[in-house]
């Protein structure tokens, strides 16, 4: 690792669009802090981001778990005293089902993993980012999920976590970190494949290629 490459922490990192900005990010230089429950997809990233001559550390964690995400904040700052990226993938999609109707495990896991966890990792890796001299928060939106027919947990859980986002941009905006949050285009992604079983692929972005448009627009 050279002194002065960007530290990134991608959440979501063993599938879709996180794998696929974990290796962006790698090929533009920075090392990937790379976090994902599914230790097998993580391997794998790792893999192909070594083999591209790119670095980066595995994180197999549940990002709702408090102490084991205390414990990584710690251990960035122990290492690097930094983050210069917070790229935010990690994601609950629960099974469609009309509003009157959602399994009460659905809706706390929603909550949880859509809200709650982004809170926690927005006050854990506030510190970090400020301690950049080029902080970066990136987080996505999921447009016309919300309110939609059968996409209560996820629309709501949704929109509750873009709500959190928009209010630390707007508090972030002359101090830092820069917050940023990105529409990306339908996606071929298995969250996608989800809420929409049959449909025609072929139309439909990669992540990879999102990946890299969404970052030319931060360049």
């Amino acid at each position: 690792m050279t002194k002065g490459q960007d530290i990134a922490l991608v959440t979501g990192a063993s599938r879709g669009l996180g794998a696929a900005m974990a290796e962006a990010l790698a090929a533009r230089g920075a090392h990937v802090i790379a976090l994902a429950r599914t230790v097998g997809g993580l391997e794998e990233l790792d893999d192909r981001i070594q083999a591209a001559g790119g670095s980066a550390t595995l994180a197999p964690m549940d990002i709702t778990q408090d102490e084991a995400l205390a414990h990584l904040c710690a251990s960035v700052f122990a290492r690097w005293g930094r983050l210069d990226w917070l790229v935010h993938c990690a994601i609950h999609a629960p099974p469609m089902a009309p509003a009157a109707h959602i399994d009460a495990k659905d809706w706390a896991r929603s909550i949880e993993v859509n809200l709650r966890a982004t809170g926690r990792l927005v006050a854990m890796t506030a510190p970090l980012l400020a301690a950049s001299l080029s902080g970066r928060a990136l987080f996505f939106a999921d447009t016309g999920r919300a309110g939609a027919a059968h996409f209560g947990a996820y629309g709501a859980s949704k929109a509750a976590q873009e709500a959190l986002v928009r209010s630390w941009q707007a508090e972030s905006a002359h101090t830092g970190p820069a917050v940023h949050l990105l529409a990306p285009r339908p996606m071929a992604t298995a969250l996608r494949a989800r809420f929409h079983p049959g449909e025609d692929r072929r139309p439909l972005a990669t992540p990879q290629d999102e990946a890299q448009r969404l970052l030319a627009k931060l360049a």
